[in-house]
């Protein structure tokens, strides 16, 4: 074997390391002895392995991770994009974990991998380093990852064999002693998985039977005594402000049980991507607060913008947002409203929040892991903030997390 086909072999392994606790919990066996392994093996290669297997780990941990980021394309007409789309991030990626290619000694690397742990690539925040051990008996708050990157780096400052891996020993100092507390929300909360793929959701011939379940949904939610009925984002799939009837059924239909769902709200020829919440015979809109980079929003100077818009996304990546956060009281219970990527954003979580109520559309990227990277994210945010989770999802990820 070469000495280069070593180092793709060796980039290789990092990456499969780097990704395994998703692709376990993906399987069905997530296992925390298995995470803390694999995530203190796949750190300590990141710090140790040549400069080039470096670029070959972090290309591939692109592609591991967010292979599925393409397949949304197809539904914007233009899934001839989707190859081009995961080579890109695979490439994103690449570049994100470079600079650690520029030294061979473990404890700079330590310094610039905690950097990392700060940037988030074109406003894109799903690349969580500490991720690695939220299912682990290792914690995930940035001291515990300090030390983490000090017992597995210091080693290669000790030239006396007997004492060289005595630095190991710091990984008792980032064991998980626990996380705030999380309680249940006293009340009875319905969370109604939808299963309408992307495909057809959009269609002015799915928009009857869609809504017709909905309310059969409402129906039964309410006849099985829940305080709250819940549904994904965007269930309803039309600018409900323009649906007047639509709107006073709902207004009539929560008299006796609170409905929040996902809708779309255009108003002053601006597009919202929002969550209404009916509630004794009124309701109340949230708008998204963080959108979805090249979903929602193009971060890129305006002048590429209105090109890439237009050519990639129809006209359609031109959602506004609101200027914070949106709390909804349910019989004296406050909930923060999140809509699918935001509430895998720090930002929703500032304030005193306890629960929160978080709406997604999986549907654009099923089947893949993306429902399961998801999950652990919300994961990593509970536990760290001490919130309960309502997550309900089109397709896949519905689930109380905590």
């Amino acid at each position: 074997m070469n000495t280069l086909t070593k180092k793709i072999l060796l980039g290789i392994i990092t990456a499969s390391l780097f990704s395994a606790f998703i692709y376990l919990e993906y399987f069905g066996l997530s296992n925390k002895l298995f995470n803390t392994l694999f995530g203190l093996c796949a750190i300590a290669l990141l710090l140790n392995i040549p400069k080039k297997a470096v670029l070959i780990a972090g290309f591939f941990i692109g592609l591991l991770w967010f292979y599925w980021i393409g397949y949304s394309f197809k539904y914007q007409g233009v899934g001839y994009m989707q190859p081009f789309v995961t080579f890109g991030f695979g490439l994103l990626y690449l570049i994100f974990f470079a600079p650690l290619a520029f030294t061979n000694k473990p404890y700079i690397r330590a310094l610039l991998l905690f950097g990392l742990s700060f940037v988030e690539l074109l406003g894109w925040n799903w690349m969580k380093i500490e991720l690695l051990f939220v299912n682990s008996y290792l914690g995930i708050y940035k001291y515990q990852f300090v030390t983490i990157l000090l017992a597995l780096s210091l080693p290669s400052l000790i030239k006396s064999k007997k004492y060289k891996y005595l630095p190991l020993l710091l990984l008792i100092f980032a064991y998980n002693y626990g996380y705030p507390k999380q309680n249940d929300a006293p009340l009875k909360i319905k969370l109604v998985q939808t299963n309408i793929p992307q495909n057809i959701k959009w269609k002015r011939e799915s928009i009857y039977p869609t809504v017709a379940m909905i309310f059969q949904k409402i129906h039964t939610a309410q006849i099985q005594g829940y305080d709250v009925v819940v549904f994904p984002e965007s269930v309803f799939p039309l600018f409900m402000n323009e649906m007047p009837k639509l709107l006073q059924e709902l207004e009539k239909a929560s008299q006796k049980i609170t409905i929040i769902a996902g809708a779309l709200m255009r108003k002053n020829n601006l597009n919202y991507n929002v969550t209404y919440m009916f509630q004794k015979g009124t309701y109340k809109v949230a708008k998204k607060l963080i959108l979805v980079p090249f979903g929602e929003y193009i971060p890129l100077p305006k002048f590429a913008q209105k090109f890439i818009n237009d050519t990639f996304f129809q006209g359609e990546s031109d959602f506004v947002t609101a200027k914070k956060p949106t709390d909804f009281v349910i019989k004296g219970i406050k909930f923060r409203n999140a809509i699918c990527y935001e509430a895998t954003c720090k930002e929703l979580y500032k304030g005193n929040v306890k629960y929160m109520i978080a709406t997604s559309n999986n549907a654009w990227f099923t089947p893949s892991i993306e429902p399961t990277l998801q999950k652990l994210l919300l994961e990593f945010y509970a536990r760290k903030n001490g919130v309960t989770i309502y997550h309900v999802a089109n397709i896949s990820g519905t689930g109380v997390i905590k």
